[in-house]
């Protein structure tokens, strides 16, 4: 039998390159096993997307003010952990950040102030998670306002790579790496045996590492201000608003968040940029098995208690 290798392939899925490796033993197997993962995750999008107009998340948005909507259990457990996220964060997680309008905000040359401080607070009245209300016995999810819209943009990623590794597990493949545009999850180890080998994105320098890890089993998301950010007065704000006060944050340039699930990583990486510095540590520090990296804009690093910087 041929030694195993790590066959990749990249493609955009969820609006996001995804890139799906498995170690096999031939290209064949491990193409068929990619498929599957892919699949999963085009299942998914399917299922929460905005783009279309007969997803579930869609009918919710439609019917915010209305009436409820029954939806699969996958959708309401999704929205259901949202929820938690969000008392945990003391919202600074909100899926209901859907209803936000955009018109203050276009991160682009022409962005040279800040909206006043009032005007963004209103702009942002109808973000609250509390006013999503579940009925677990019937399965349905009701927006009490009108103008309410969910997303899954802050958490949908992560829960697709975790989906796709379980598919992927079942079907056979001992280790691989789902890496949702940055958000990955691993499991197994390379071809050689030794853990996968992860780089944390520089945020001075897009598509250079600014650290690596060892990981196995373990999912890495990071959140930073590199992608979209505007500058004012000298001053760097990331496209990231606080759904709080409606303005965009500032003073960190990136938040890692690792822990065994994609979907925990993805959805804390964002809160705690919000949250900033210390009370993001503090918060996480209280959390299982959930680790953080934060770099401010000065380039300092701030890590939670179990995390070493060698």
């Amino acid at each position: 039998m041929t030694q195993p290798q790590a066959y990749k392939r990249t493609m955009k899925l969820m609006g996001n390159q995804f890139e799906l490796t498995v170690v096999a033993h031939t290209h064949e197997w491990a193409n068929q096993m990619i498929d599957e993962g892919v699949r999963e995750i085009q299942r998914i999008e399917k299922l929460l997307t905005t783009f279309s107009d007969d997803s579930e998340t869609n009918l919710i948005n439609r019917n915010a003010g209305l009436q409820p909507v029954s939806v699969s259990d996958e959708t309401f457990g999704i929205i259901e952990r949202s929820i938690k996220i969000s008392s945990v964060t003391q919202g600074a997680f909100d899926i209901t950040y859907g209803s936000i309008d955009k018109s203050l905000w276009n991160f682009d040359q022409t962005m040279t102030s800040l909206p006043p401080a009032k005007k963004a607070k209103k702009m942002v009245r109808l973000i609250n998670y509390k006013n999503i209300e579940l009925d677990a016995e019937k399965k349905t999810v009701f927006l009490k306002e009108k103008g309410m819209r969910i997303g899954f943009g802050g958490i949908g990623k992560g829960y697709a790579a975790e989906m796709a590794k379980e598919v992927m597990k079942k079907n056979g493949v001992t280790s691989g790496i789902v890496n949702a545009s940055g958000d990955l999850t691993t499991w197994g180890t390379q071809p050689n045996g030794k853990p996968w080998t992860v780089g944390i994105v520089h945020p001075d320098y897009k598509g250079y590492p600014f650290s690596y890890m060892d990981i196995s089993d373990m999912a890495v998301a990071t959140s930073g201000n590199y992608e979209k950010f505007v500058m004012i007065d000298g001053k760097k704000y990331s496209h990231t608003i606080d759904p709080h006060t409606g303005l965009p944050v500032s003073g960190i340039k990136s938040v890692t968040i690792i822990s065994p699930n994609a979907e925990i990583c993805d959805a804390m990486a964002t809160p705690v940029m919000i949250m900033g510095i210390e009370h993001g540590l503090h918060l996480i520090n209280q959390l299982k098995q959930v680790e953080c990296l934060i770099i401010d804009d000065n380039n300092k690093i701030y890590t939670s208690h179990n995390i070493k910087c060698n």
